[in-house]
């Protein structure tokens, strides 16, 4: 049998969880949970970059809505490991490490630290580093492919150029990660304002401005009517303006039709027909996503148990790839757990041939 794909992946637990989050990341990790070894985690330690920001209670109440939606939309913790993402140690570890042998002027040029340091009256170092805490999440599961929107694709880079050095410093390491960007569905932008992708914090504050995952249905067909589309009045499939466009891609992203098959069934349509078409097939595939995400909220012991599981599982990996990062850098003063099984072994032997002896 042929050796899984590792594929690893998460979501900070901010803001409303969207359509784009659906289409873009959840809908790929289920699809393809069957063919990959799937890692997902719920990424609270990237919460914490805007301190300002961070409400203790409501950030521990949105962890757990994230892992109720997680396994809502069809993650199968059988077949996946999802846990939390600070439950798992190595990952702050091995982000203090990739933080002394990443350049400053690589995180100087990342796009994402630009456009929200703008937003920032003051700005944290754990921000700066982020993309060094997202390499450590990646590289600690000798990660293959990554499920990402086009615009975390710098992220998957800066990566690859983090693992690419320590490889070259201190001997191979790390394996080099690919993106895995869905065709459709990977950008979706905001209703409001179809010029600026979705965003899940604007999509908390500002009303009609997203679909979020576990909106009650009126919210959602209220957003959708209320939907920026262009001067016209009936939908020109090829020629298409950001607002119609956008709602014609999410239209094909929960459908998963082609675009030969929306064209014959949208194209010369008023927008009224567009928008009920778009309300009705995200309706379909989000309504029963909300109603196992409800009944899930309901069992936090059910929710505990797959997050101490999947942490299980990925410490065990995570803690491999650690010793051997400590070793390659000359800090390795703790037994490996292989040695501390061996020693244990080594040991009852010798209390048996001494029990046996008396």
């Amino acid at each position: 049998m042929d050796k899984k794909i590792r594929v690893f992946s998460g979501i900070q637990p901010t803001g409303k969880l969207h359509i784009g989050n659906y289409t873009g990341a959840l809908s790929t990790w289920v699809k393809e949970q069957d063919k990959f070894k799937g890692i997902y985690c719920v990424v609270d330690l990237h919460a914490l970059t805007v301190p300002e920001a961070v409400d203790p209670v409501k950030l521990n109440q949105k962890i757990w809505e994230a892992v109720a939606i997680y396994l809502a939309a069809g993650l199968d913790p059988d077949k996946s490991d999802i846990f939390i993402q600070s439950m798992v140690p190595a990952h702050s570890e091995l982000a203090w490490i990739l933080n002394c042998v990443t350049p400053m002027g690589w995180l100087n040029r990342m796009t994402q630290f630009k456009d929200k340091m703008a937003r920032q009256q003051t700005v944290g170092t754990g921000l700066f580093t982020y993309p060094t805490l997202m390499a450590a999440d990646i590289l600690l599961y000798d990660t293959e492919k990554v499920p990402v929107g086009e615009d975390q694709k710098q992220h998957i880079e800066i990566t690859r150029d983090i693992a690419t050095r320590f490889n070259n410093m201190f001997g191979e390491t790390f394996v080099l990660p690919e993106p895995l960007i869905n065709k459709s569905g990977a950008r979706i932008m905001g209703l409001d304002d179809p010029s600026m992708k979705m965003s899940k914090s604007l999509g908390e504050t500002v009303p009609g401005h997203s679909i979020g995952v576990v909106d009650e249905p009126d919210v959602i067909v209220k957003a959708i009517k209320r939907a920026k589309t262009d001067l016209g009045t009936a939908v020109d499939y090829d020629n298409a303006g950001p607002g119609v466009k956008n709602l014609l891609d999410i239209y094909q992203a929960v459908t998963k039709k082609s675009d030969d098959e929306v064209r014959a069934e949208l194209n010369g349509k008023g927008y009224g027909q567009l928008k009920s078409a778009v309300a009705d097939a995200v309706l379909a595939v989000l309504d029963p996503i909300r109603t196992k995400y409800l009944a899930l909220l309901q069992d936090k012991a059910y929710l505990q148990e797959v997050v101490n599981k999947g942490a299980a599982n990925a410490a065990a990996l995570a803690d491999r790839k650690i010793v051997q990062v400590r070793e390659r850098m000359g800090i390795n003063f703790k037994d490996s757990p292989q040695d501390i099984k061996k020693k244990e072994l080594i040991n009852a032997a010798y209390a048996m041939n001494a029990h046996k002896k008396r």
